[in-house]
C-alpha cells in the first residue's frame, strides 16, 4: 500500500502518471512529493511508486 495524502490506497507498481490520472489530478496544477523528495514534472512517467511509500499532492489554486 502507498500512503497518498494520509490515506492508504493500492497504488504500488503504478506510476505518478498513472496514478494522477486515476485520481483526476491536473499535473499543470500540483506538485508531488514522495518520501519527503519533490518529484519534477519531467519524472512523473519514470516514478514507480512501491509499498510503503509516502506521497503527498499538493494543488495550487489562484485567490486574491
Amino acid at each position: 500500500m502507498v500512503t497518498i495524502n494520509g490515506k492508504e490506497v493500492d497504488m504500488s507498481g503504478k506510476t505518478v502518471s498513472q496514478y494522477l490520472e486515476i485520481a483526476n489530478y491536473n499535473p499543470k496544477t500540483i506538485a508531488v512529493e514522495c518520501n519527503e523528495v519533490i518529484i519534477s514534472k519531467a519524472d512523473y512517467d519514470e516514478t514507480v511508486l512501491k509499498d510503503g511509500d509516502v506521497v503527498e499532492v499538493v494543488s495550487f489554486m489562484g485567490g486574491g
